[in-house]
């Protein structure tokens, strides 16, 4: 199978290309302990910032040069992709958008994708929602559940008791994305059945009796 992870950063190093790798990994691990995967997963990073004078050489001409339509055809022809963008005025970057932008508008339809973005706070999270979940699901790709976003904050974080921490939301979301690759039914949890074992309900009465002196 074949999983391309593109990233829009544009520094060196870069924390959308640290995070595009993670994603990579945690997608690519889940697929080898997949026996309907076959061979190990073929991944392969493509970095816009490289590719940045073509992607706007074909937007003037409407021809992409050899380097941009080899990379037009690796991310067109995976099994599965993950598109990460730094945040840039509340959206995706220019860079980003301009790449898709060069896509055939029918190239993405049916490619499982899980979206991630990068950004120096968490405010920014819901661009995930608001501007990446909906550009795919126009260019009818199926995206994974979890969309993943890092916050400066987030790397070497925890989470708290509320939230999981960085680790933990890559590795589900590789996880959905290698299920969505494979055709494998999303694991949730099992409703409890009769017979499970399940926590006692106390009625509220009961527990307003407990607190009174």
């Amino acid at each position: 199978m074949k999983l391309v992870a593109v990233s829009a950063g544009l520094s060196q190093p870069s924390s959308t290309r640290l995070l595009a790798d993670r994603l990579a990994q945690a997608t690519r691990a889940r697929l080898d302990e997949t026996p309907a995967a076959g061979a190990p997963a073929e991944v392969r990073v493509i970095e816009l910032r490289d590719l940045a004078t073509d992607i706007a050489n074909a937007l003037v001409t409407g021809f992409p040069n050899a380097r941009l339509r080899e990379a037009v055809e690796a991310v067109t022809g995976a099994d599965g992709l993950i598109a990460v963008t730094p945040v840039f005025t509340a959206s995706y970057s220019g860079l980003f958008k301009s790449f898709v932008d060069v896509l055939d508008p029918d190239a993405l339809a049916g490619t499982p994708v899980l979206v991630a973005a990068t950004g120096g706070t968490a405010r920014h999270s819901l661009v995930l929602e608001h501007a990446m979940r909906p550009l795919f699901a126009y260019l009818r790709a199926v995206v994974a559940p979890t969309a993943v976003y890092a916050a400066s904050e987030d790397w070497g974080g925890g989470g708290d008791a509320f939230t999981e921490g960085l680790a933990e939301r890559i590795g589900r979301a590789g996880g959905e994305l290698a299920d969505l690759m494979t055709g494998r039914a999303a694991t949730r949890p099992r409703p409890a059945a009769s017979g499970d074992e399940v926590e006692a309900v106390v009625p509220f009465e009961e527990q307003l009796a407990a607190l009174r002196p």
